[in-house]
């Protein structure tokens, strides 16, 4: 049986990458033939997997896109926002289902094999909550100690984004918005939101891709 053929997407290329290394001691199930900052995926591939780091959990048009890309088989939505009204959107643009980041690496490979496998797919994958902390892939600002969480929001920041803004793109509570933003502070150094975009600015914050939204 040959390995499933994957691409994988997202605006930071640390962050595809990251997730293709992840994948790397699988590559006997699972085979990365794509990496893409964008939406374009220019292979054969059976899976095209959206890792939604510091965007929307549904991002409906590059969504959309992969769908009507003929060279994709199934989409996948990757994200820590697995909730039944996202599920419910993403299935809308016409992806087949939605893994969480909660997920540990070999259950990840083994969801999608599942979701290859079967002719009408399963839809979520959630992960045990004691796996909440995920330490798999890459993302910028892990050298420094940030976890995926607080480097969201921090690329958030130095995006230019408001806290309201914040919650409204990753589904966050403004509670949990500040709790991450004030360990994020913490952890690189700063007290002020100017200085935290300034960081981010000079260690590698600002996406590969900019979206219009």
């Amino acid at each position: 049986m040959r390995p499933i053929r994957v691409a994988l997407l997202d605006d930071y290329d640390v962050v595809v990458r990251g997730l293709a290394t992840m994948l790397r001691r699988y590559s006997d199930r699972v085979r990365v033939e794509a990496l893409s900052t964008s939406d374009e995926v220019g292979a054969d591939v059976d899976i095209a997997l959206y890792d939604s780091f510091a965007n929307p959990p549904v991002d409906r048009d590059l969504i959309t896109s992969l769908t009507r890309n003929g060279r994709v088989r199934k989409v996948v939505v990757y994200t820590w926002e697995v909730s039944e009204e996202n599920l419910s959107a993403v299935l809308a643009c016409g992806a087949d289902a939605m893994l969480s980041k909660k997920l540990p690496a070999s259950e990840l490979v083994d969801a999608l094999e599942q979701i290859h496998a079967a002719g009408e797919s399963p839809t979520v994958f959630r992960g045990a909550p004691a796996t909440a902390v995920s330490s798999t892939g890459d993302w910028p600002g892990r050298e420094e100690g940030l976890t995926q969480r607080e480097a969201e929001v921090l690329a958030l920041i130095t995006q230019g984004w408001s806290n309201a803004d914040i919650v409204d793109r990753t589904g966050l509570s403004i509670n949990s918005v500040k709790t991450y933003i004030r360990t994020c502070y913490r952890r690189i150094g700063v007290s002020t939101r100017a200085q935290a975009v300034l960081w981010g600015v000079q260690h590698g914050f600002v996406p590969d891709v900019v979206r219009g939204d």
